[in-house]
């Protein structure tokens, strides 16, 4: 419900009950001879009761949602009074109830009253926005310019934001092409033509305007930006270049030289971009705005040495998401060196953002490795998902992956099964599980695990390989398993494990020469302790048994630890 207006109320008082004449004081000026009254004041002078009421109809119908009575009474008192403050509330209340029709022939009637009126002519253009009279709006808005020329500049660039609600783009470019003819001399008119254009989809009258624009305003950064962004449909190269020439012409243009730095990143140009960074942060060394990026450019390019510096200064001086990302940028620099106290310290800070689990994530594992225990590191997980619940998934999937690389497999399953249980759409858990799962002889949850994956992610090549391998490697479905393989090598024809699976597969099916092949080029791609193992086990099988055990040993030595290559010795050439 709309509140009753009180200013509406007092102007209508007002009006209905104001003596010609009567000054200040209250007291009447002597007059040799009436004035004649226009026939709206004679009206309010005349009929002030009739006045009142329908000012009290109007807003108490409004208050009470008859917007159909509201706009009657007012446009009925907006006609008769012909007063500029009941039309303009006869506009409004029209406008409310989205009728139109109304609010056009009142403002018609605002502007015939008050001919010099901005805001009688506002409310008009106003009007004609929102019915898509594209037409008629030009007159107004050429007057509209002429009757402001003190702030001609802003009202020309505010034209577009203005027109932004009618829809043919089009016309509104060749409406603003007339009247902005008068302006050709004013860098702000081309402007706006150029983004009018832009809008209505004509991309070269964009780029014409905007060139004029900056020709008369060499200096405008606005510009040059504007015609960067319309060059990149071209090319981004034609994009920078637009950008390097201006700053070349214009060296202390900031918002222009900061593009250009972003976009020279965009195309992997980094000694150029740090270039740029460097100038920038010489004027305004303690902008974060510039500190953050100039910091990132520097790991990007390998670069502790620089980036270290920043990123302290960042964590002094940053807001609090930039102090966040300071930090955990900063413990990788401190991992990188082997750090680990300090590492945990930084990423310790990282309170909020996106870096805030990852970097829970990794103390925990620092406190594994630094001898703190598995039972820190998981007490560290749990009392950071208390802090932050939106990622408890995250920290039961990092806990279980904990328990995984301790050998503590039945555990890891189970936190793994309760992801699962909440949030079964998790492909990686899903699959994480099923190898877990097939270490501990639960085939029914390795397959089950895995075709929902598959049916998750269709273009998971793990997956099909994963399922097809524990066929193959358990000797039973072999066709079944080939055309699971079959499918991983078309979703990923160069992975070497991949073509060990098929090797494999093709070696319980008795195609020795295929299998041969296969475990051949796999392990000229990826010299593995496993697929060692498959290797010399078919070339065992081929009667080359020198070539096996020399291939076992070699790759003995290179994989001390192997349990795989231990077993398959063990079975062939003990």
């Amino acid at each position: 419900m709309k509140p009753i207006k009180r200013a509406a109320l007092a102007a209508a008082l007002a009006l209905a009950f104001s003596t010609p004449g009567l000054a200040a004081g209250g007291k009447a000026k002597p007059q040799r001879e009436a004035p004649p009254q226009p026939v709206g004041e004679a009206y309010s002078r005349n009929h002030s009761g009739q006045v009142v009421y329908q000012v009290l109809l109007g807003e108490i119908a409004l208050q009470r949602g008859n917007v159909d009575l509201a706009v009657s009474a007012y446009a009925d008192l907006a006609y008769r009074t012909r007063d500029p403050k009941v039309l303009e509330r006869a506009v409004e209340v029209a406008s409310i109830a989205r009728r139109f029709d109304v609010a056009y022939e009142a403002s018609r009637l605002w502007i015939e009253v008050e001919p010099d009126s901005s805001a009688a002519r506002q409310t008009l253009a106003a009007v004609l926005i929102m019915q898509n009279r594209t037409d008629e709006l030009a007159p107004h808005i050429s007057v509209l310019l002429e009757q402001d020329k003190e702030n001609l500049a802003d009202n020309l660039m505010r034209l577009n934001r203005m027109l932004a609600r009618v829809q043919d783009k089009t016309a509104v470019y060749r409406m603003l092409e007339r009247v902005l003819a008068p302006y050709a001399g004013v860098a702000e008119a081309h402007y706006a033509l150029a983004t009018a254009a832009f809008h209505a989809g004509d991309r070269m009258s964009a780029l014409m305007e905007i060139r004029k624009a900056g020709t008369l305003r060499p200096d405008w950064e606005a510009a040059a930006l504007f015609e960067s962004q319309l060059s990149a449909r071209d090319s981004t190269e034609a994009a920078i270049g637009v950008l390097e020439r201006f700053v070349a012409a214009h060296p202390k243009a900031r918002e222009v030289r900061l593009h250009l730095a972003r976009g020279l990143i965009s195309e992997k140009r980094y000694a150029e971009a740090k270039q740029h960074f460097d100038r920038l942060l010489a004027d305004e060394p303690e902008n974060a705005e510039l500190i953050y990026p100039a910091a990132v450019l520097a790991l990007q390019q390998n670069d502790p040495a620089t980036a270290e510096p920043l990123l302290r200064r960042l964590l002094e001086r940053g807001a609090a998401s930039e102090r966040s990302v300071a930090a955990y940028y900063l413990g990788q620099l401190a991992e990188e060196r082997s750090d680990p106290a300090e590492a945990i310290a930084f990423y310790k800070q990282v309170a909020t953002g996106e870096q805030f689990v990852p970097a829970q994530v990794r103390v925990a594992n620092l406190l594994l490795k630094a001898g703190g225990g598995l039972s820190m590191a998981r007490t560290h997980l749990q009392e950071a998902s208390r802090r932050y619940p939106p990622g408890q998934i995250q920290f039961l999937v990092a806990e279980a992956h904990l328990l995984r690389d301790a050998g503590r497999d039945s555990e890891a399953l189970a936190l793994f099964d309760q992801v699962i249980a909440q949030q079964p759409e998790q492909a990686d858990v899903l699959y994480d599980a099923a190898l877990l799962a097939e270490k501990l002889g639960r085939m029914d949850v390795v397959e089950a695990n895995l075709r929902r994956v598959i049916a998750l992610r269709p273009d998971n090549a793990h997956a099909y390989n994963a399922l097809g391998y524990s066929f193959a490697d358990r000797g039973i479905r072999l066709d079944e398993a080939r055309q699971l393989i079959a499918r991983a090598v078309e979703l990923a024809p160069e992975d070497p494990f991949i073509m060990d699976s098929m090797g494999w597969v093709l070696y319980r099916q008795g195609d020795l020469p295929g299998a041969l092949a296969q475990l051949q080029k796999a392990y000229a791609i990826r010299a593995d302790a496993e697929i060692a193992a498959h290797l010399g086990e078919v070339l065992w099988a081929s009667g080359r048994q020198d070539e096996a055990r020399t291939l076992w040993r070699d790759a003995g030595q290179r994989f001390p630890d192997s349990d795989v290559l231990k077993a398959v010795r063990q079975k062939f050439a003990p």
